[in-house]
């Protein structure tokens, strides 16, 4: 017997998870390892996949002026989706980084490096996970199909990237915004300028809130080689993060004009808030950043998903108008 009290992994949990998450008390144990694969303990990562869906259906209702129980479906579908391609992305993650993640403190705890779940486990789930995926996808039409099946390969690229580029992030900006495309194509039954503006302001906006998460870990990935923009930028972080900041608002502006100029002026002005909140949330999180602060880091990084809702909301709003 011993008195030594238990810590958070030897209870499994993951080290950077939310505290007193609803996997960790509430999920069966034997659920729990492949919860935790799917980051269901850590759900911003789903907000910020799920996001970009919405702003594409929205787009396209507002471009017409109205919200059929068909685009209901499709952003309920997508909310669906985004948590269970998240969770696929992520196990999928979990099994080319293994080796890696036993040597860097916030990733040590995960499933497959802790010992909670074997590689075939791993791949098994991540494979429920997509099928499932896959059968709400095919309620989406066709294009929107089309576009879910090339989403995979930046999905599949996106885990190796940072060990030939100082720039994945770039590559998880092309795989967590193609919501934006594929949503707008579920509603519209094609794709304009306007969601590929949409689409590109994600990918920029991707770049601001992963370099503030990649932060946290680059003391360990420079021991282990692992690149990152948070390595790249150093301390010329704050500047490359302004820059983002604006090419973001910019791009979004260009799709909502696009998409609105048809539409009254208050649906395009208030369609027009979306960047401008946007940009005001992100010059918020500038004004609190401490690239040394990892705690601080994982804070604004998790406010991000405030900021895309913001511009969700907007849009909302501009289609009733």
């Amino acid at each position: 017997m011993t008195d030594e009290q238990p810590t958070p992994e030897m209870n499994g949990q993951v080290a950077d998870a939310v505290k007193g998450n609803w996997v960790d008390r509430l999920a069966p144990p034997a659920t729990r390892p492949y919860l935790r694969l799917s980051r269901a303990d850590r759900p911003v990562g789903t907000w910020l996949l799920l996001i970009p869906c919405w702003w594409g259906a929205l787009l396209a209702s507002a471009e017409v002026g109205t919200l059929s129980l068909r685009t209901v479906w499709i952003i309920i579908g997508c909310a669906l989706g985004a948590w269970l391609m998240r969770g696929a992305g992520c196990t999928w993650n979990d099994i080319t980084d293994r080796d890696f993640d036993d040597k860097v403190e916030r990733t040590k705890s995960r499933p497959i490096p802790s010992g909670q779940v074997t590689v075939k486990q791993a791949a098994t789930w991540m494979i429920v996970q997509s099928l499932i995926a896959l059968a709400i996808l095919l309620t989406f039409g066709k294009l929107a199909i089309l576009l879910g099946v090339i989403s995979l390969l930046p999905v599949a690229i996106y885990p190796f990237a940072k060990r030939f580029t100082w720039w994945p992030q770039v590559f998880l900006g092309i795989a967590f915004n193609w919501g934006a495309l594929l949503a707008y194509a579920a509603v519209a039954g094609k794709l304009t300028t306007a969601p590929v503006f949409l689409y590109l302001a994600g990918i920029a906006w991707t770049l601001f809130y992963d370099t503030i998460y990649a932060h946290q870990d680059k003391e360990d990935d420079a021991l282990i080689g692992i690149k990152s923009t948070a390595r790249r930028f150093g301390d010329e972080t704050p500047r490359w993060l302004k820059r983002f900041l604006v090419i973001t608002v910019l791009l979004m502006a260009a799709g909502i004009i696009e998409a609105l100029s048809e539409r009254s002026v208050l649906a395009l002005v208030v369609g027009l808030g979306a960047p401008w909140a946007m940009g005001l949330h992100m010059t918020w999180q500038m004004a609190r950043l401490d690239t040394e602060d990892p705690d601080r880091c994982l804070y604004l990084f998790r406010a991000n998903r405030d900021t895309g809702l913001l511009a969700a909301l907007f849009l909302a709003i501009a289609v009733f108008l």
